[in-house]
């Protein structure tokens, strides 16, 4: 029997771990994957941080290096390996989780190998990158070309001389379509203009300003009435591709026809590749048993189940403010749901010894 149960170990799951410590719990985290390092290592390779090192670390462990430097994706994973092996939290690595049912005590967790963990509280901190989101288009299943999304996607190497649409208008379908340009003719297909907003503001980054300011914090509500498009960040060179031609933009196309996309002004055009840069949904399949869900979505308040007290949520996007499932936003949410978590298993009687 273990007190908590934190599903998923990269920095959400790491982040809730920490919380769960500093509360008296101990937990115990489980890792689909190799080490506990999350999602980092299957994202494309030339993949860095939006954000500054400065603005890049969870609670109590700063990101090494150079305070405005933007950290790439091999160093975030290793600095996630040296955060985990700082925890001294027993961590079961290649263990995928099927399922979480309710039990007398708390939850029963049973695992892909049959094996079935009991825990008073459980943490659901799986991120969502193992669920990527492609949209139903006309044609779709008998589309001809390569149908992609951007969590397949690596480097452009194999793409050279291809024709490409990228589907989408945040930060990663401007970075991968700027870079995929450099060896194909690049479309971005996108439902609304690309929204840039500058990188860099009277010498500071923007998240600086966004820390300054406490927009980082604010409420999704607030966020809703404040932001009404996707902003790409940009230092200039993703606008000017677009201005010069290097790679271009068209209004979203309507379905496909074959191997060809057909685009709202009626023409059909022939394409080697599309790919989605269309965002995740939370990979919370396992919880569909406890009936945590509607929809695939967890039914919470601010990270804190609505069906059952024992359960709390570390990561989910939008969960408490715009930072929330971000390596700089991710231990405010888990330090506000881990002591609710452990209010609630007091009271219950339901800690381990207690």
């Amino acid at each position: 029997m273990h007190d908590v149960i934190v599903i998923g170990g990269g920095q959400s799951g790491l982040a809730a771990a920490r919380a769960a410590q500093n509360q008296g719990l101990t937990p115990m985290i489980l890792e689909a994957g190799p080490e506990p390092v999350g999602s980092w290592p299957h994202y494309y390779d030339s993949l860095t941080l939006f954000s500054p090192a400065e603005y890049s670390g969870i609670s109590g462990a700063p990101f090494p290096g150079e305070a405005d430097r933007y950290p790439e994706r091999d160093e975030v994973a290793e600095y996630l390996r040296l955060y985990a092996a700082a925890l001294g939290v027993d961590i079961r690595t290649e263990t995928r989780v099927r399922s979480v049912k309710p039990s007398a005590d708390g939850f029963g967790v049973r695992a892909d190998g049959g094996e079935t963990y009991r825990a008073a509280g459980v943490v659901a901190a799986s991120g969502s990158f193992g669920n990527p989101h492609i949209p139903v288009l006309s044609g779709q299943e008998n589309f001809g070309g390569n149908l992609l999304h951007v969590s397949d996607y690596r480097d452009p190497k194999s793409f050279a001389g291809q024709r490409i649409v990228v589907v989408g208008g945040g930060n990663s379908a401007v970075q991968v379509g700027y870079e995929l340009a450099e060896v194909a003719e690049v479309t971005l297909a996108t439902r609304q203009p690309i929204s840039f907003a500058p990188q860099r503001k009277d010498g500071h980054d923007l998240h600086y300003w966004l820390w300054r300011t406490g927009f980082d914090q604010l409420p999704p509500e607030w966020l809703a009435k404040i932001v009404t498009a996707t902003l790409v960040l940009d230092t200039g060179e993703y606008r000017n591709a677009l201005d010069t031609g290097r790679m271009n933009r068209r209004p979203m196309f309507e379905g496909f026809d074959g191997d060809r996309v057909r685009w709202p002004d009626g023409t059909r055009e022939k394409v080697d590749t599309v790919l989605f840069a269309t965002g995740y949904r939370p990979h919370l399949g396992y919880l569909e048993p406890l009936g945590a869900l509607a929809g695939g979505l967890p039914l919470h308040s601010g990270g804190i189940s609505a069906t059952h007290p024992g359960l709390v949520y570390v990561g989910l996007e939008f969960q408490r403010s715009f930072s929330s499932n971000t390596l700089r936003g991710v231990h405010r949410d888990a330090e506000y749901v881990l002591p609710a978590l452990a209010a609630h298993l007091t009271g219950a009687g339901a800690l381990v010894g207690g």
